[in-house]
């Protein structure tokens, strides 16, 4: 079973699914945002913070998989789920094999694109790179994910990011990379999902094409985007705006598309 937290008392129940190189630690500074009316599922994914390794590949299916077992033990029929970059992918899977149980899912700077090829390729090499030289990898490329023009500002939160991907068991992350590398197109998702679907996405997210990601929406009347002034990780970046949005778009209305 996934190692998870639950916080809050609220009569709606959102799952909260962190990134790659990441756990359920990383959402403290939006959960003070978020409203009373949710309870908070946050879980470790495969291989991350205090989660076991599953598999030499943890595919985005079996991590969706994993999740499901832990709402189904906490006996959750309907909610919403919330994921961040990989998290986000994880969402996208869970949304195909169990709608039924989702009242929403919020991808949460991520993407329902698989990688292309020369993102396969990125992926390939960094996976010699965290097998050889995983500190490295670590402070190469988190100060990448977040916003260049405030990255002064964000210095704090750049070395916390750092810290808790340096957690991270180098397996699991091997483990993710090559999963990650065989997800497929969740367009059909996007398209087919009956609930509603929330895209909060960055300016400057060097880890999405955020622009692609926006003009290929389909037009649905059950899928809200946003655009906002950061990075890759608004959880950080912009937590208060962040769950502005996911408590509105969640618990009431608003209009679409909007930009911050």
């Amino acid at each position: 079973m996934l190692h998870y937290e639950i916080s809050g008392k609220g009569k709606e129940n959102l799952v909260l699914l962190h990134g790659f190189m990441e756990n359920l630690m990383i959402w403290e500074d939006l959960e003070k945002y978020l409203s009373k009316d949710f309870t908070l599922i946050k879980i470790d994914l495969p291989g991350h913070g205090l989660s076991k390794i599953y598999s030499e590949i943890h595919t985005m299916e079996l991590m969706a998989e994993e999740v499901k077992k832990v709402t189904d033990k906490l006996g959750l029929k309907e909610f919403h789920l919330l994921g961040h970059s990989m998290g986000g992918y994880t969402s996208l899977a869970f949304a195909e094999k169990f709608p039924e149980f989702l009242k929403s899912f919020t991808l949460f700077f991520s993407s329902y694109f698989p990688d292309d090829e020369e993102k396969k390729e990125q992926r390939r090499k960094s996976l010699r790179i965290i097998q050889e030289a995983f500190p490295n990898y670590v402070r190469a490329g988190i100060p990448n994910l977040f916003n260049e023009n405030e990255k002064d500002i964000l210095e704090g939160k750049i070395e916390l990011a750092k810290e808790i991907a340096l957690s991270t068991k180098n397996e699991g992350a091997l483990a993710a990379v090559k999963g990650m590398i065989e997800r497929t197109d969740k367009t059909s998702v996007m398209q087919n999902f009956l609930g509603k679907i929330l895209v909060i996405a960055g300016k400057h997210d060097n880890a999405v094409k955020t622009d692609v990601l926006l003009k290929n929406l389909p037009d649905r009347t059950n899928i809200k985007s946003y655009l906002l002034d950061c990075g890759h990780n608004g959880h950080w970046e912009k937590p208060e705006i962040c769950a502005a949005i996911i408590n509105t778009e969640l618990l009431h209305n608003l209009p679409k598309n909007l930009i911050f």
